[in-house]
């Protein structure tokens, strides 16, 4: 074999190997996080109640004495009672914690009739703390009785109104994929229009050397991290939304669709621009000897049939500002509502992801995983559908 069919066979094999572990790599990404959105819906948080106990040297729960308890004390989740007996400050305290049964195989943290003289807290929804007074202020004995989550409605995951993850541990992400949908569609709706009206002023009527110096600065647009244009919209468009609407704070959905359209334009212009000048010299041409201005022709000839390259670029625009996350944190506001006015707070599917991902655990660490399986889904229809339309345009 020659040294030339030796390296030719050499980096087709290296081709075949780098894009084999690239798409695998890429289908273990995708399994991993639908593994993990999805597990809330069909596995409870545990498969026991738990007891974890502070200062103890010595309790008796359900019978059972643990000496010097380590960790967490596991107990059948179908259990009716926990019956609790210890010392505290020298006195012996028995204590009876009923359990009764809720929707969806959860169970229930009753009052227990007495205390014994301890404090009872519930810090959330699935979690009761009976604490008792020790020696010192900062010794005080505790039991935290931890009940497991079931698994969490998809219904109320989709549909749900309240996103409170902490206390409540409910997980409703409507407001927010409203709020990604209205952010997304107004800022395509704004500068969707400019960027192809800019491409078409540069690829038509702008002179060539004009127009490579525009194209430098677009293309250096482009290339400006996303945290920047959030701090340009902080310091620049948010003051003046709150001056021009006399708002208590300018952080808002307009806020966050104008820097996005501002954040898409590079994007969608450049392709565009790409497109078009792909067209060939002599539809040009045709169209003007017919007697069209260069207007018609730019408008009725060129852009139409550069448009699967135009439509490639509002894709790349449309995924652009779905998957937006730094810009829109800082101007957008964040508030998990949902949203009256365009002056209104709003929070996106990708800014609870990385706002709280930092000291999410547990089911609260599942459910952002879960957002991300939306967004995916999300882009798929979207894109999906502008596709379905191009389609529909080029059979009609």
């Amino acid at each position: 074999m020659t040294p030339r069919r030796f390296a030719d066979a050499l980096f087709t094999w290296l081709f075949r190997i780098f894009s084999f572990t690239g798409v695998l790599a890429l289908g273990a990404i995708l399994v991993f996080i639908l593994v993990q959105g999805t597990e809330p819906f069909f596995v409870p948080t545990s498969g026991s109640i738990r007891i974890v106990t502070e200062r103890f040297d010595r309790i008796t729960i359900n019978g059972n004495v643990y000496e010097n308890p380590q960790g967490s004390i596991e107990l059948p989740w179908d259990i009716k009672t926990i019956s609790l007996s210890f010392m505290n400050q020298g006195e012996e305290q028995n204590i009876t914690m009923f359990l009764g049964p809720e929707k969806n195989s959860r169970t229930k943290l009753l009052q227990p009739l007495e205390t014994g003289g301890g404090e009872l807290s519930f810090p959330d929804a699935y979690t009761c703390t009976l604490s008792f007074p020790g020696a010192a202020a900062g010794l005080r004995q505790k039991i935290h009785i931890i009940l497991p989550e079931p698994p969490y409605s998809i219904f109320s995951f989709l549909g749900g109104l309240e996103w409170r993850p902490a206390y409540n541990k409910t997980y409703g992400v409507f407001p927010m994929i409203l709020g990604s949908l209205f952010v997304c569609f107004g800022a395509m709706l704004l500068g969707l229009p400019l960027a192809i009206l800019c491409a078409l002023f540069l690829s038509e009527f702008l002179p060539e050397k004009p127009a490579a110096l525009f194209r430098g600065g677009i293309e250096l647009l482009a290339g400006i991290p996303s945290v920047v244009y959030g701090f340009f919209g902080l310091m620049v468009i948010v003051p003046q939304v709150k001056a021009v609407f006399h708002t208590p704070s300018g952080n808002g959905l307009l806020s966050a669709v104008i820097v996005l359209a501002i954040m898409i334009l590079p994007t969608i212009i450049a392709v565009s621009e790409k497109a078009l000048q792909a067209v060939p010299r002599s539809r040009r041409e045709a169209s003007l000897a017919l007697g069209a201005s260069k207007m018609q022709t730019a408008w009725h000839v060129v852009l139409p049939h550069a448009k699967s390259g135009v439509l490639a670029a509002i894709i790349l625009g449309f995924s652009r500002a779905v998957g937006e996350t730094m810009a829109v944190i800082l101007v957008a506001g964040n508030s998990a509502q949902l949203i009256k006015t365009p002056l209104d707070s709003v929070r996106t599917l990708t800014a609870t992801i990385a706002l709280e991902m930092g000291y999410a655990e547990g089911r609260h660490s599942l459910m952002l995983f879960s957002i991300g399986v939306v967004l995916l889904i999300m882009i798929l229809i979207l894109n999906g559908l502008i596709l379905f339309i191009h389609h529909k345009s080029e059979n009609t």
